[in-house]
């Protein structure tokens, strides 16, 4: 006679990915066999689909939900809904806008200096230059990866305009910011923890091509690379988790995942790009092997935190 494991009293633990990737990438393909060592069932589910079962799973994780950015009043709707939910909705809800950087640079997070123009705003440069003197960026508060963001000279202010108006037209928001180009020699290093707990780290080689098509600038190429990152970096790091932490109200140890994407400025100082809680890619393949099992301890804590 077959026992249901469920039953039996092992946690139910969903695995949220999007319909294009149902079994989620190759890169997370080894948790499930990771949480299942430490007694945890758990299996990946479309996040926009099967609603019961996210209300009686003991715990829904967000993982592979790469198309949140273009529907993201539904995404954040039905995070809302989720009775047990990592990261929870309320940090889903201030992470998926990047004015999150300027509440942490306010915290006082060293942070890449960055400008948000809203639609209706007086875009920078209608009467005053007020865009970078040097090479800068211009991006939507809301999106992943490089989608929608273009580098720009100096020279280049009525191109940036016109990707500022087309980013409103859509009715997004846009950030300003000056490019650091030591990305294009150094990359941004990501940071991975569990739990509020340093896992492993990886070097990004620079995402955007560069303004300036005859540079000749190699770079890195797009990576990603593993890496030790140094005490510098892990110390910026951890302090924005812990101003994370105490902008939201939440203990570092009750964020699940987090990935935090360092840049070093001009003068050698690290600094937060991006600060990653939805559904960061995590890199476990470039990883040492017991990083999923990292990852499932920290599941287990979660269980145990939320069972108390």
């Amino acid at each position: 006679m077959t026992t249901d494991p469920h039953r039996a009293g092992r946690p139910r633990v969903l695995l949220a990915t999007y319909a294009e990737m149902p079994d989620s990438h190759e890169d997370e393909r080894a948790l499930p066999a990771a949480l299942g060592e430490l007694g945890i069932d758990s299996r990946w589910a479309v996040w926009d689909s099967s609603p019961d079962s996210f209300d009686s799973a003991d715990l829904v994780v967000l993982r592979t939900t790469w198309d949140y950015t273009s529907r993201l009043k539904e995404f954040v709707e039905w995070c809302e809904s989720v009775p047990a939910l990592a990261n929870p909705a309320r940090v889903v809800r201030w992470n998926s806008d990047k004015r999150y950087l300027a509440e942490l640079a306010e915290a006082g997070v060293s942070v890449t200096p960055t400008r948000v123009v809203d639609p209706g705003d007086r875009a920078p440069g209608d009467e005053e230059p007020e865009l970078p003197e040097r090479e800068f960026v211009v991006k939507p508060t809301v999106g992943a990866g490089s989608r929608g963001a273009a580098r720009f000279l100096p020279e280049q202010r009525e191109q940036a305009l016109r990707q500022l108006r087309s980013l409103h037209d859509e009715g997004s928001s846009a950030l300003v910011q000056p490019y650091q180009p030591v990305v294009d020699r150094e990359g941004e290093t990501a940071l991975v923890f569990f739990g509020g707990v340093y896992s492993h780290g990886f070097v990004k080689g620079p995402l955007l091509d560069p303004a300036d098509d005859t540079s000749g600038a190699v770079g890195l190429g797009k990576g990603p690379f593993a890496t030790e990152p140094a005490p510098a970096l892990r110390r910026v790091a951890e302090d924005v988790l812990d101003a994370t932490g105490e902008l939201l109200g939440v203990a570092r140890s009750e964020l699940l995942y987090a990935r935090v994407d360092l840049v070093r400025g001009e003068d050698g100082a690290p600094m937060l790009l991006e600060l990653e809680l939805i559904e960061p890619r995590l890199n476990f393949l470039l990883a040492d092997r017991a990083a999923p099992l990292r990852f499932a301890s920290a599941v287990r804590a979660e269980l145990a935190r939320r069972a108390a």
